[in-house]
């Protein structure tokens, strides 16, 4: 496959800007289209009928429809921002969360296709990981290091494994779609998780109640 293009040229032959609208349109039409055909189901031409545009149009922009679709799942990841709170309950749940619902409204065909298509060259593959598995990570890696810089976590945590556990949970789902991870699920594996090395347990739990201004809410959790 063609290397994937991670920002189409800004210029059409000849040297006349390239309309930046189309390049949206066409990333808009693909996002849609893989959440109402699949990706096994999409075609360039039902793109550009989509885009409002034409199938030249579309191929002067990306060369292969999996480079395409790389941009385009790429998009809709890079716009998620999980909230900063100073609550390790909330922003660990809240960013596992906001990334696990971005995941599930991707085909895990696309997924597991498109890491098929780049697995057999190590740049492609990295490309494909920095892109699409490391915002994730890097997300609940910034929530994790805000909790440790607050001593929310204990002197000797393993931050990187505790990552990987947590971040697991937007991945292997998502890659595989064997099953489809819930809030209620997410807030379970936080809590479970911290029981084990926080700092003080009860204490988090305290600040992601007045947080949620529900007195009731993670009170199972500590039971």
């Amino acid at each position: 496959m063609a290397e994937a293009k991670h920002a189409p040229s800004s210029r059409a032959p000849g040297g006349r800007p390239r309309d930046a609208s189309i390049d949206q349109a066409i990333l808009d039409a693909v996002l849609d289209l893989l959440d109402e055909v699949g990706y096994a189901r999409l075609t360039v031409e039902a793109v550009a009928r989509r885009a409002g545009t034409t199938k030249p149009a579309v191929y002067r922009r990306w060369s292969t429809l999996p480079s395409l679709v790389f941009d385009a799942l790429t998009a809709r990841l890079g716009h998620l921002k999980p909230p900063a709170t100073d609550c390790t309950i909330c922003d660990l749940s809240d960013a596992i969360k906001l990334y696990v619902a971005a995941f599930q409204r991707m085909p895990p065909d696309a997924l597991a296709s498109l890491l098929a298509d780049y697995g057999d060259d190590p740049r492609r593959r990295e490309t494909f990981m920095a892109a699409l598995f490391d915002p994730p990570r890097i997300a609940v890696g910034q929530a994790l290091d805000a909790a440790i810089a607050r001593s929310d976590l204990r002197d000797d945590v393993d931050r990187d494994l505790l990552l990987d556990l947590l971040a697991s949970l937007v991945h292997y789902r998502a890659l595989f779609g064997h099953a489809v991870t819930s809030d209620d699920e997410v807030e379970q594996a936080v809590h479970t998780l911290l029981r084990g090395v926080a700092v003080d347990y009860p204490k988090l739990v305290e600040i992601s109640r007045k947080k949620d201004g529900d007195p009731q809410i993670h009170h199972r959790h500590r039971e």
